[in-house]
């Protein structure tokens, strides 16, 4: 029982708020390019394949990225606990869970076209590289977002076999998306991230958050218009986008007290309610 609880601790996986927000833009990509007229057993199909991997590689993403920040973890008040930095796991154990998790992601990814199957493939790098950038630079949330949204295109290339306009629009305002949710969640750690040298968009614009979390969130909604028009969504779509909108602008922003480690996690969390409903949005706009 206790290996279960250090594998459940080490994955992430009693908080699912981090595969959820990898999921979410895998159902939002499936969801725009998909033909409602055609029957839905492959839609519903492709929506639980793109969930499993959501969770089996983030969860192989959690240990990779714990085995990599292990010396720092110890120094950060909120992460001191985590079974690697504790050493009640081990680097090598981590490693053999982290392969198993994506052997199974594998078995997940080869089920669609070998498009989509070379494109999933090719972001790998990314995927394990992302939790070196800190040390590097102050835009770690960037490498984040190119990263945790990479499941957009996917979605539509299972779909299509190819790229267009409209998945790259859309793709790179779910960049934006996770460079604001993801600069108020580092907001958590601004003091110890100081203190060993770490890097984020939480410290950057530190002094002013809220003029860099308008622009990264307009970025997000112009690029939801501008799919709503490329992909022709009906009347319904628009008037949703302003709930949407409220969301990001009043709650998320004006809401934010950024010195305020339970409000930053609260709004974080807040994303999770987010993508959900653009994802029902674009099924309504679509029928």
């Amino acid at each position: 029982m206790k290996q279960l609880n250090l594998f459940l601790e080490l994955t992430r996986l009693k908080r699912p708020i981090g595969y959820m927000l990898l999921f979410w833009p895998c159902a939002w990509g499936l969801t725009v390019a998909y033909d409602f007229e055609q029957n839905l057993n492959k839609y519903f199909f492709y929506l639980v394949l793109f969930f499993l991997g959501s969770v089996l590689m983030r969860s192989a993403g959690c240990i990779i990225n714990d085995i990599a920040d292990k010396d720092f973890d110890k120094k950060v008040t909120r992460t001191k606990n985590r079974p690697i930095a504790s050493g009640e796991v081990s680097v090598k154990v981590g490693f053999i869970y982290s392969a198993i998790l994506c052997v199974l992601a594998f078995l997940v990814l080869i089920n669609f076209n070998m498009f989509t199957i070379i494109l999933a493939l090719g972001s790998m790098p990314l995927a394990f590289t992302y939790p070196l950038m800190k040390r590097f630079t102050y835009w770690p949330q960037l490498f984040l977002g190119v990263t945790f949204n990479y499941g957009l295109v996917l979605g539509w290339t299972s779909i299509y076999s190819e790229i267009n306009i409209a998945p790259i629009v859309f793709y790179i305002g779910a960049i934006f998306w996770t460079l604001g949710y993801d600069t108020i969640y580092g907001f958590q750690d601004i003091k110890d991230d100081e203190i060993i040298g770490l890097k984020s968009t939480s410290i950057k614009f530190k002094n002013n958050p809220k003029k860099f979390l308008i622009l990264s969130y307009l970025v997000l909604f112009i690029s939801l218009v501008a799919v709503g028009i490329l992909m022709n969504l009906n009347f319904f779509y628009f008037v949703i986008l302003v709930l949407i909108g409220f969301q990001l602008f009043y709650f998320q922003i004006k809401k934010l007290n950024f010195r305020n480690p339970e409000n930053c996690l609260k709004i974080f969390k807040s994303n999770n309610f987010l993508g959900l409903t653009i994802f029902f949005n674009l099924i309504i706009g679509k029928i």
